[in-house]
């Protein structure tokens, strides 16, 4: 069983990441409709929030039971909850900024991310396949931001970069999370701890809100409490490398949803750009699981050490 995960079910993981993807996607079309009818942002995340909490309490309570949510390690839990404000606050700006479609694509560079964050933190050697993925993925950034010609929102594209960059930071600490707590403690924690952080803002930026809108900020917080249970549950039975490249298949929801809520498709240079993005995510995944592999038959291949002279003439 890999070591990185708390149970390996790849099947299970890939098919709970698909999901998982369905559901960041209605929930950033949710955010950009919240978005446009002048909700800030802080708000939209608060209300994102508290609904995920009472979600959480509520499956808590009818399923796993509140002992589950018990932290095990809370200082971990407060480190992650951190990257995911910081993080969320970033995607769903993207979101709002973007087409929908762009906003998506951009994410897609975690895997990049992930790379070089472990290069700086955990001091990995990279190699040539995965330099050539990060080089063939900044390729892709640079034809979907079009400069030179109609660029998409340079500024959009910079808090898309900076939203993925810290997705791939938080995946990294949710799948060190899953050794010792639940899914549902994980989710539950990020939601508490930030909750009363972001009530503090909602003085400053809350205003009142038709019915439509607050039932769509009831949606954004449901698909949000989906989609983080889900994403969470996943890395429990696959590692990072295994199910993220499942998150690809976003694109294909945040095309459907542009075009038929928002009236908009990618711009020509999206189509271009995002294979290639995609290519150096799935590069990096498929060298990631080779070295996994690779290392794995290293430790197993290992010879137990002779044992001295003098015990075995005993």
């Amino acid at each position: 069983m890999d070591a990185s995960v708390a149970q390996s079910r790849p099947l299970t993981a890939i098919g709970l990441r698909l999901l998982a993807a369905f559901s960041l996607t209605t929930l950033s079309m949710l955010v950009k409709l919240v978005g446009e009818d002048g909700v800030h942002l802080l708000e939209i995340i608060f209300w994102r929030q508290a609904v995920t909490l009472l979600a959480m309490i509520a499956f808590a309570a009818a399923t796993v039971g509140f002992a589950t949510l018990k932290p095990v390690r809370f200082k971990s839990h407060a480190i992650r909850s951190a990257y995911g404000i910081v993080g969320m606050a970033l995607v769903y700006g993207a979101v709002i900024m973007l087409p929908l479609a762009e906003a998506t694509t951009i994410n897609f560079t975690a895997p990049i991310w992930a790379v070089i964050l472990s290069m700086l933190l955990m001091k990995e050697r990279i190699g040539r396949y995965r330099w050539s993925a990060i080089a063939i993925g900044f390729a892709g950034i640079l034809i979907v931001a079009q400069p030179g010609g109609n660029p998409v929102d340079p500024l959009g594209i910079a808090v898309g970069l900076g939203g993925a960059f810290m997705v791939a930071l938080t995946s990294i600490q949710i799948q060190d999370l899953n050794k010792t707590e639940s899914p549902t403690s994980i989710v539950f924690w990020f939601c508490l701890l930030t909750v009363p952080l972001l009530a503090l803002a909602l003085p400053f930026v809350a205003k009142p809100h038709s019915s439509e809108t607050w039932l769509l900020l009831g949606g954004v917080g449901l698909s949000g409490a989906a989609a983080q249970l889900l994403l969470t549950t996943s890395l429990r039975f696959g590692s990072a490398a295994t199910v993220i490249v499942m998150d690809y298949t976003a694109l294909l929801w945040a095309t459907l949803y542009g075009w038929q809520v928002f009236d908009e498709l990618p711009v020509p240079n999206t189509w271009i750009g995002a294979p290639l993005i995609i290519l150096a995510g799935t590069i990096i995944l498929v060298r990631e699981g080779h070295l996994a592999r690779k290392a794995r038959r290293a430790r197993l291949d290992v010879p137990a050490p002779e044992e001295p002279l003098a015990q075995q003439q005993r």
